[in-house]
């Protein structure tokens, strides 16, 4: 029988979460075990030009759970009277319902009533849960939010704006394709779109027929407009996605601003049979120290399925500047685009005059209050074999870290992007733009190569600034851009065509 063992694990309280007092509630809770995998070593990611050594099912038998480890974690969830609700080797979790009273004693915590910002109170727990030793982490214990959208209206009146088409074009997206026969998953933490917003958005495009949007729900979470920031991101992400592969299908996938939400929408599309993505968008992160040492493990883990499964992620890198937001000056890179396993996405300001870039610098408006790109060096993962070369600069520990943004594109509010949200028309901006824009650069990509692309990083980092437009002006904050990789923009913002054409050739 597993017995829980003794973890030490990295746990944090984010500035400006209160305690209010003991968690009286006596409902059930539902939590999720993630299971470490069967095999000792992580999968090996399906990195262009090679394909995936396995598909979406198979993946399972070699890298998801032990049945022997399930087993022992039943008999866990009886002696501490736990009730299974389902589970799912393939992705490596197992589903637990329990009293809290029970859930404190199985996991060794003591269940509280916290408050974070202007969120609503919400179950957690001050200290790290003590885990059996098949798991690598329990989710849904503490239900603090873990992330913010990286989206951002301008404050003053746009400079200039542009529709996504028109981004496409003056980034070269490659002609004759339109993604056709992939599928965009994008992951929400709340939020929603109405059907009618998007139909007037995309027929005010001239796009027809309209791409084809489906909502799933992901742990509970739910397609509901009407909130605000959230539908802001929400409707960017699927307006910016759906102009630019208007033949591809967008899976959006609703869940709870969580970490057991966010894993499980990131195990749950990556794994998807029935959608199946080849590349999933996520405009939503928190500053790397702000996020439990458990929780990270599991992200990672789901990010590591989706690179192995031939998934290409693209995440937003945040819209704070080098701080990423943090108070402590510091710099601070944003998870999950700093996951190795993730198309970090920076943010430029995009001047143009017709079909013509006129000028392409870092974003950073943090002057007037507009926001700046995030980028840096992560303090959580060592510097990858394709960045050795990237002159990425030591970490704030002092370390080599994975250097953050890999690639870039506009994301100023003050030259966003035309957008259709609740009924209105906006110009918004942020990183946010940047992940569905390069989600449907490759998705497009994919479509023309007749493969997915998957681990696109060794690739576009041998193939360097003949495929970007390398951005060599501007600063976040405390990184300077300048020729080559840098921790503002990555690579710079991308040639679409040339990127394909590079591509192919490492593929002959």
């Amino acid at each position: 029988m597993s017995q829980p063992t003794k973890r030490s694990p990295h746990w944090t309280s984010p500035e400006g979460m209160k305690y209010l007092g003991q968690h009286e509630g006596t409902e059930p809770i539902d939590v999720t075990l993630v299971l470490r995998r069967r095999s000792k070593t992580a999968p090996p990611s399906a990195s262009w030009p090679h394909r995936p050594r396995w598909q979406r099912g198979e993946f399972g038998q070699h890298y998801g759970g032990d049945p022997a480890d399930l087993e022992s974690l039943r008999h866990f969830a009886k002696q501490y009277g736990l009730s299974e609700i389902d589970n799912d080797l393939n992705r490596r979790v197992l589903h637990l319902r329990g009293t809290p009273a029970a859930l404190e004693k199985a996991f060794a915590v003591t269940l509280g009533q916290y408050q974070f910002n202007d969120h609503p109170p919400f179950v957690g727990c001050g200290h790290a849960p003590t885990l059996p030793a098949e798991v690598i982490a329990v989710l849904g214990l503490d239900r603090r939010p873990v992330a913010q959208p990286r989206s951002r209206r301008a404050q003053a009146t746009p400079n200039t704006s542009y529709t996504p088409i028109q981004v496409g074009q003056l980034y070269n997206f490659p002609s004759g394709t339109d993604g056709t026969g992939e599928t965009i998953g994008i992951i929400e933490l709340g939020g929603g779109y109405s059907t009618s917003d998007l139909s007037q958005y995309f027929s005010s495009l001239g796009i027809s027929p309209e791409p084809k949007v489906i909502a799933v729900s992901v742990a509970g979470g739910q397609n509901q407009p009407g909130s605000g920031d959230a539908d802001d991101e929400v409707m960017l992400d699927i307006e910016v996605a759906g102009a630019l592969a208007p033949g591809a299908t967008i899976a959006v996938y609703f869940t709870a601003n969580t970490d057991q939400g966010f894993y499980e929408a990131i195990s749950q599309a990556a794994h998807d049979t029935t959608n199946k993505p080849s590349v999933i968008s996520i405009s939503w992160g928190g500053p790397e120290d702000g996020w439990n040492s458990t929780s990270l493990s599991a992200m990672e883990s789901a990010l590591q399925d989706a690179a192995a499964l031939g998934v290409t992620v693209t995440v937003a890198a945040g819209d704070n500047g080098s701080s990423d937001g943090e108070t402590d000056g510091q710099p601070h890179v944003d998870f999950p685009a700093s996951s190795p396993y993730s198309l970090g996405c920076g943010g430029t300001t995009l001047v143009a005059s017709g079909t013509t870039i006129q000028s392409e610098v870092v974003w950073n408006e943090t002057a007037s209050n507009e926001g700046a790109t995030g980028g840096g060096v992560s303090v959580e993962y060592p510097l990858p074999t394709w960045q050795q070369n990237a002159n990425v600069p030591a970490s704030p520990s002092g370390s080599s870290g994975r250097g953050v943004p890999d690639v870039s594109g506009n994301a100023d509010p003050m030259t966003g992007y035309q957008v259709l949200v609740d009924g209105q028309s906006q110009v918004i901006g942020g990183t946010s733009a940047v992940a569905p824009l390069w989600a449907a650069l490759i998705a497009r990509l994919n479509q023309k190569l007749g493969a997915p692309v998957g681990d696109i990083h060794a690739s576009i980092y041998q193939i360097g600034e003949s495929a970007f437009r390398d951005i060599t002006q501007g600063n976040n904050g405390a990184y300077q851009a300048g020729v080559g990789w840098d921790a503002c923009t990555g690579l710079g913002s991308p040639n679409g065509q040339a990127l394909l054409n590079a591509l192919s050739a490492l593929k002959s």
